[in-house]
């Protein structure tokens, strides 16, 4: 039972984590980058995998934002 003022901070809480992992992934490519130009190819499968993952836990932290925020609009019976 999750109230409005729950639901806000929990809200900010996980688009802040996502937007940390944004800016990891974009790190992972810039490394990834860096080793593909000085031919260190061994870096990249790992990179890929690495940001495959984190795209993949975004994904479902945003599911997780979607589904508390519709819960929370059915119980105040809002629409939307």
């Amino acid at each position: 039972m999750e109230t409005r003022n729950q639901a806000v901070t929990l809200f900010t809480a996980v688009s802040l984590l996502i937007g940390i992992m944004v800016i990891i992934q974009l790190w992972l490519v810039a490394a990834a980058l860096d080793a593909l130009l000085s031919d260190q190819t061994s870096v990249l499968i790992p990179a890929a995998i690495g940001s495959a993952i984190l795209f993949l836990a975004c994904g479902g932290l945003l599911i997780l934002i979607i589904r508390l925020d519709s819960r929370v609009r059915r119980r105040n019976g809002l629409s939307g």
